[in-house]
């Protein structure tokens, strides 16, 4: 069995974690569930609680606020699917975590370099591992330089995930695109 690499990914709201959900439960294979959503607030707990309530109960979980490729190689060494979920809550954490530098090309530079990690993970063993992320740069841009950064970041990851992906697809309104099928490819690095 070849291994492959799935990025799902949308606006907020856009039906991305339900379509990778169901995606993943069609593999009938046994499937690990990486989270990497912090709950620091009622909002988040009840985000996190709907998203549990629609998991099957056989599906391993794993928390990784942090330290994704660890929970991915230990995810990969007992089931034959993953899903993570998300990248966009993954970036946010790196970019606060105490271990980011001190400067915006540190942090762009760590962050890279942690996603990089996280793909020489998920490629280490013949699975399917399927990514989703918010896509984030399709509003205005915003008003403070943090928002910005992260901004930046998440598109920069969402790039990476993409060009390493074997299918991409783009959710809108609860409806999926696979995108590498219609895109037309620029062979330049991110």
């Amino acid at each position: 069995m070849k291994g492959k690499i799935i990025l799902v990914t949308g606006g907020a709201r856009s039906g991305k974690s339900h379509y990778a959900e169901r995606l993943v439960a069609a593999l009938g294979a046994k499937v690990a569930y990486i989270a990497t959503a912090q709950v620091l607030d009622e909002e988040m707990a009840a985000r996190v609680s709907l998203h549990r309530g629609r998991r099957p109960q056989n599906w391993l979980t794993f928390e990784a606020p942090l330290e994704a490729a660890k929970a991915m190689s230990e995810a990969l060494s007992t089931a034959e699917a993953v899903l993570f979920d998300c990248l966009t809550m993954y970036t946010s954490n790196l970019l606060f975590s105490p271990d980011a530098p001190a400067t915006i090309e540190g942090r762009y530079l760590f962050v890279r370099e942690q996603i990089a990690e996280l793909l020489q993970a998920a490629k280490a063993r013949p699975a399917t591992v399927v990514f989703v992320s918010n896509e984030v740069g399709l509003g205005i841009v915003p008003d403070n330089p943090l928002a910005r950064e992260f901004r930046d970041l998440a598109g920069m990851v969402n790039q990476l995930v993409a060009a390493a992906a074997d299918e991409v697809y783009l959710t809108v309104s609860g409806l999926a695109v696979e995108l590498k099928k219609i895109a037309t490819a620029i062979d330049e690095e991110v």
